[in-house]
């Protein structure tokens, strides 16, 4: 079965909020509330009204993963809360590629050439799953001065999409 993939707004805030903080507190005991991600109260002011959009991945119309697009800047963007509910990581469904694709199309479409990412080193898989998808790492030095920073991070990764 095929996940379905669709840009989401507020109506399914509750729904992203049990999916990202189970992950960030309950899996990988990511001290971070609530509190410190506003964002996920009002999905659409926060991500789409500066130009980004924010996907849901859907299973027997279960959210199962999400990731979020923040511009920054005319041509630069950050992705941000990409989650995959547990049962559902892995080649077998392939939901964090799908949502990439996803995101990435998104992009060209909406002319954003530069696709920057923080997150926590604890994220291992995170991390090479970015690094498969030709991101590389950069310094926190070289995030452009828009970034929109989140406390937390401490890897910071860059993807040039205009060849």
């Amino acid at each position: 079965m095929k996940p379905l993939i669709i840009p989401i707004e507020n109506e399914y805030s509750n729904a992203v909020i049990d999916l990202v903080l189970n992950i960030q507190q309950n899996e990988f005991n990511i001290a971070i509330t609530l509190e410190d991600q506003p964002d996920l109260l009002d999905i659409k002011s926060f991500y789409k009204a500066g130009g980004g959009q924010f996907f849901g991945a859907f299973m027997n119309d279960e959210l199962v993963g999400t990731i979020a697009l923040i511009k920054f800047d005319d041509k630069a963007a950050a992705i941000r809360k990409m989650f995959v509910k547990k049962e559902y990581r892995g080649k077998e469904h392939s939901i964090a590629q799908k949502l990439l694709d996803t995101l990435i199309t998104y992009c060209s479409e909406n002319e954003i050439d530069d696709l920057y990412l923080g997150t926590v080193s604890v994220l291992e898989a995170a991390l090479r799953f970015y690094e498969r998808n030709h991101f590389e790492k950069i310094a926190k030095e070289l995030l452009p001065k828009k970034f929109p920073l989140m406390s937390a991070d401490n890897v910071f990764c860059h993807l040039t999409l205009k060849k």
